[in-house]
């Protein structure tokens, strides 16, 4: 017997054979069941999806003698005969050979002439959209209104240059991609029928390879079994194909994360000798990355398309990489990609490509930065982790180093996507935000309530020496009560005291801030009943400060715990 394409070997028979498709096969033998049969479908979607299969499924089930649950039964004469394509009733027309005016009369006509055997005439115009304008328009009429004995079937890769009014008269059926699973499950079970030896990896590749489309993917499988017979290795898929292999990327991402220049020029090397398209490259990088990105995000690897062995691998990388890191870094290959289409020397432009995205740094952004500061975090958590030395013992000027080194790089990103310019706002300048940082990273390592109880005389002198009596003696009468994270509770015998604090509160707020160098919010008790043991020894030491300037009085109190006596 000769030998037959799988796509057509294994070409679905019935509804229930056609896969990807449920939507529209349901629909289909409801219709048939209901007797809602209507005189013109239109199917549309990609290549090799089933559209043309579909409509020859409908045409035999139409005229099938012994429909058996709304499908054909394959035995009697009307379905063999139209398997063998010598049936009259069912009439395929190719819609790019026959798109003239003429063609169209000439349909016309026939579809006057009731069925030889069948209940109806079928016409199954495939590739509809190459028809002529004025084709589509003489066929308007017949269209909708033809003789009930006849159905049209059209299909169509490309609706969009079908006209409204063609469609207007149709029941229009979208197919979809078929999903890689689905591919891979049917190329499974044709494998399995025909004795060939195929593993999941291989049969991932073909999947890949068939972009969606079922009849791709069986050529491709024919092409790659003519190839190597009875036992396929995915090695050898890949080189039939010319398709570039998963462990390239992976290797890219691995020297990412071990900032491993040398991985550039080995990958370059290799996509060189084996004649790989540098474009092609790109693009399945940025795919990797971006299955990267959904397995960090969704901690699953159920929406990465790619093989099990491969899945395995994507789920070691949560924790490794940020979602900040890989929306630069997709932001990064994004660009790269369109520049090297236009690129003289491809080669050159991935090779230095692939060392900035080895060179970028993990990021932290401004707001967890301040974050961590304000909430007195170990800065040493956010130290970039592929450092060899320990973290633990980093000393204060490493971290003021690396966040100033961060803040710098944060705001040259920004500047350079003109969200906003550094020079537009002194307070939004390097230097200023800068020094901002050094100032909360010295007195963050030992701030406490001991440290305001310490310095408040002096900050209250300050603000007798700038602002009105009114808000000195404010200031001078407060007690300190107790201090939670950055909220200092504080006790003024002043009936009118919070009307003096809301309205000086910006004030007291930004010199609270500049002197302490930390920002503090104020809130005023009702009572100073509420003391701790410990507030009032601070209270005690307060008063003791602002009377005694020896430091030998004051290391007594301060450090031993001692109390002056009356």
């Amino acid at each position: 017997m000769a030998f037959v394409v799988t796509a057509r070997k294994w070409r679905p028979q019935k509804f229930s054979e056609v896969v990807g498709q449920e939507h529209i096969t349901t629909t289909l033998k409801n219709a048939i069941k209901n007797k809602r049969i209507a005189h013109a479908y239109l199917f549309t979607g990609p290549r090799g999806v089933g559209k043309t299969t579909t409509a020859r499924i409908l045409a035999k089930t139409l005229n099938c003698l012994n429909p058996i649950d709304n499908e054909p039964c394959d035995e009697c004469e009307m379905c063999k005969s139209i398997q063998s394509t010598q049936s009259l009733d069912i009439i395929e027309i190719d819609g790019a050979s026959n798109r003239g005016i003429d063609e169209i009369r000439t349909l016309r006509e026939s579809v006057k002439y009731a069925p030889t055997k069948g209940k109806y005439k079928v016409y199954i115009i495939d590739e509809v959209h190459m028809l002529t304008k004025e084709s589509f328009n003489a066929f308007l009429k017949t269209l909708e209104e033809p003789p009930a004995h006849t159905i049209f079937i059209f299909a169509t890769t490309d609706v969009h240059k079908v006209p409204l009014t063609i469609i207007s008269r149709c029941q229009r059926f979208d197919f979809r991609r078929i999903q890689l699973d689905t591919i891979k499950s049917l190329l499974s079970k044709i494998a399995e029928a025909e004795k060939i030896k195929i593993d999941d990896k291989s049969l991932t590749i073909i999947a890949k390879k068939a972009d969606g489309a079922l009849r791709d993917a069986e050529s491709f499988f024919d092409q790659i079994v003519s190839f190597c017979g009875g036992n396929v290795e995915p090695e050898t898929v890949s080189q039939m194909l010319n398709l570039i292999d998963d462990d390239v990327f992976f290797s890219i991402s691995d020297a990412v994360l071990e900032k491993n220049f040398k991985a550039v020029y080995e990958v370059s090397n290799i996509i060189y000798e084996n004649g790989w398209n540098f474009i092609d490259f790109m693009d399945g990088l940025i795919e990797h990355f971006r299955n990267i990105m959904t397995v960090v995000v969704t901690e699953q690897t159920s929406l990465v398309e790619t093989a099990d062995s491969l899945k395995t691998k994507y789920m070691d990388y949560p924790g490794k990489f940020s979602q900040g890191d890989l929306l630069r870094i997709l932001n990064f290959l994004t660009k790269t990609q369109q520049e090297l289409r236009y690129a003289q020397n491809q080669k050159l432009k991935i090779e230095i490509s692939l060392c900035h995205l080895i060179g970028l740094e993990r990021s932290s952004t401004i707001s967890e930065l301040i974050s961590n500061i304000n909430n007195n975090q170990d800065l040493t958590s956010t130290v970039i982790p592929s450092r060899k030395q320990s973290t633990a013992n980093t000393s204060l000027s490493e971290k003021k180093t690396y966040f100033q080194h961060e803040l710098k790089r944060e705001v040259k990103e920004a500047d350079n996507n003109k969200k906003y310019s550094t020079s537009a706002n002194e307070e939004n300048s390097i230097p200023n935000r800068v020094s901002f940082i050094d100032s909360e990273i010295s007195n963050t390592a030992n701030f406490d309530f001991n440290t305001i109880v310490n310095k408040w005389s002096e900050f209250v002198n300050q603000i007798n020496s700038e602002r009105s009596l009114i808000l000195g003696q404010f200031i001078t009468n407060i007690k300190l009560l107790n201090l939670e994270g950055n909220k200092l509770t504080i006790y003024s015998g002043d009936p009118h005291a919070k009307e003096t604090l809301k309205l000086n509160e910006d004030y007291i707020i930004k010199k609270a801030h500049k002197y302490f160098g930390k920002k503090i919010t104020f809130q005023i008790s009702e009572n100073d009943t509420s003391l701790s043991s410990n507030s009032k020894i601070n209270q005690n030491t307060l008063k003791t400060t602002a009377k005694n300037s020896d430091p030998y009085v004051d290391a007594i109190i301060n450090e031993l715990g001692g109390e002056e006596i009356t």
